[in-house]
């Protein structure tokens, strides 16, 4: 998905993504130029990647990524229910 926002919009020095989150990547907004995430799909790469279980990889992404502001085009974190 990050190549297909890259390759689509032009001005990609204006978008933010998160380092080694791009399998999280569910969608894009053209109107704030925010790139969005899947926040169940985060957790699960901190499981898998880190080698968290689900109540550290939830911790730790609510305070270090869900919560972070980085300016106007901070990606979105949206709740997709996708739930196992």
């Amino acid at each position: 998905m990050r190549e297909k926002i890259i390759e689509y919009y032009s001005d990609t020095e204006l978008i933010l993504f998160a380092d080694g989150l791009d399998e999280a990547i569910i969608g894009f907004d053209p109107n704030s130029w925010q790139v969005v995430y899947s926040r169940t799909k985060v957790i699960k790469i901190l499981q898998e990647r880190d080698e968290m279980s689900e109540e550290e990889a939830i911790e730790f992404a609510e305070y270090n990524i869900f919560g972070a502001y980085v300016g106007d085009r901070t990606p979105v974190w949206a709740e997709d229910f996708n739930w196992d």
